[in-house]
């Protein structure tokens, strides 16, 4: 009964309009306070030693760092470099779109942003090439969610923390299936702009292309930084965060120099808005997750299904269709923050590694980015190119469907997230001390 209440006052709350975030607090305490003897105010605490934690600092740093980069002309340069790349090609200019939205997500790690600084940029030249404007904006709203898979994800930070996994790992798992799903994307359309009648044009020549890259060097190398910083073992994800930060300022104020002095309180006061946004979101779900493990909830879902029999394939299904319907309606952080405490326990008794589990999370949270009746990059995608939602909607879904039969190949084959932070150390190693050998 009480896991009953605890859920219909979930659900009911945001059905009348009330934030996620409030939801998850107000309806914990209220089943708290029906059904148990704990003292309320021990939440207090619970939440002020969750949130006092080192690894979380990395959130408003990369936070900023976006913000500086989506700013100024980072955007822009990166989507010259990528038309430079694979612009002849058919299809040249939404696949531009979409390599853009890659490495832009790579470089902010925040799907909005990835949005509202490629699309803006790329929408208007997706059309005037000729291309349906349905076309055109599924190709933007849908690979911009890659922007909470590719590295550094905010999204990612707050499951490394509650499953109390290694950020680093959590970021170097989802390069090969971001990268994966984009290249899916690609191909969808490659093939989709032959449908329409378009053809391949002339290759840049190699000074051009060369061009390009040195005008977005600065932007793209702020992903090695980081990813190799961390994967290299030079900082932590925390420390990359500061220096990402750091590096986005200095080049956006001292290179590129399309950010002034006045600019940097207006970027720092936004970047403080939405840091203090996803705190309040983990805050009220540390509340839910402290909760529903006092109350031994997990375990006992975690014996229930166990009971059943029920075997990794059938709970992985389970998973999906449950991650899906929840990201229809909630931020991902919030859905992150109160399925890992439930999941987590069965997944590792059912032999799923933990970071598989977050991947997995992570491609679920993105198809619900693009999905009613809340996906957040419908909404801004509606906001940057004056059609209304319905028509955002339906232009997504072909893509959005893409991105699901990636979801599909990352749930069911564990090595897609696990070979490069578990599988490609042990062969570079081996690599290096072969080398080793011969000198």
């Amino acid at each position: 009964m009480m896991i009953i209440t605890l859920f219909v006052l979930l659900f009911a709350l945001m059905l009348v309009g009330v934030p996620v975030s409030v939801s998850l607090g107000a309806s914990t305490i209220i089943t708290a306070l029906l059904f148990t003897n704990l003292d309320v105010g021990d939440f207090a605490e619970h939440v002020f030693n969750g949130l006092n934690q080192y690894t979380l600092m990395a959130i408003p740093m990369f936070i900023l760092a976006g913000s500086f980069l989506s700013k100024g002309s980072a955007a822009q340069r990166i989507v010259d470099f990528a038309k430079a790349i694979v612009g002849h090609l058919p299809g040249g200019l939404p696949i531009s779109a979409i390599f853009a939205c890659m490495v832009f997500a790579a470089v902010s790690g925040s799907s909005p942003a990835t949005v509202v600084a490629i699309g803006s940029v790329m929408y208007g030249a997706i059309k005037e090439a000729g291309y349906p404007a349905k076309y055109a904006i599924g190709t933007i709203a849908t690979s911009g969610s890659l922007g909470i898979l590719i590295p550094p994800s905010v999204v990612f930070i707050v499951y490394g923390v509650t499953a109390e996994q290694s950020i680093g790992d959590l970021f170097v798992a989802g390069i090969v299936p971001g990268i994966m799903l984009g290249l899916m994307l690609m191909a969808f359309a490659y093939f989709g702009a032959r449908k329409l009648g378009f053809k391949g044009g002339k290759p840049l020549s190699f000074k051009e292309r060369f061009k390009a890259f040195r005008r977005a060097f600065w932007a793209l190398l702020i992903i090695v930084i980081v990813v190799g910083g961390i994967y290299g073992g030079i900082f932590t994800p925390t420390e990359a965060g500061a220096v990402c930060a750091v590096y986005a300022f200095v080049v956006s104020f001292f290179v590129y120099r399309d950010i002034k002095l006045k600019d940097v309180y207006r970027v720092i006061l936004d970047s403080a808005m939405t840091t203090s946004m996803v705190f309040f979101i983990i805050a009220n779900a540390m509340i839910f997750a402290h909760f529903l493990t006092g109350e031994t909830i997990p375990h006992q879902i975690t014996q229930m299904i166990l009971d059943a029999d029920v075997g990794p394939i059938t709970f992985l299904i389970i998973v999906n269709i449950l991650l899906l319907i929840m990201g229809q309606f909630m931020e991902p952080s919030s859905v992150v923050m109160i399925t890992t405490p439930l999941l987590l326990p069965i997944a590792v008794a059912l032999g799923i590694h933990p970071v598989h589990l977050g991947v997995i999370m992570i491609v679920n949270m993105e198809i619900g980015m693009v999905t009613p009746p809340v996906g957040l990059n419908l909404f801004v995608a509606s906001a940057i190119t004056g059609l209304n939602l319905k028509e955002v909607v339906v232009a997504a879904l072909p893509w959005a469907l893409t991105i699901f039969a990636g979801l599909i190949l990352i749930t069911y084959i564990p090595a897609i997230s696990l070979w490069l932070p578990y599988e490609f150390p042990v062969y570079f190693d081996a690599f290096k001390q072969f080398i080793i050998g011969l000198f």
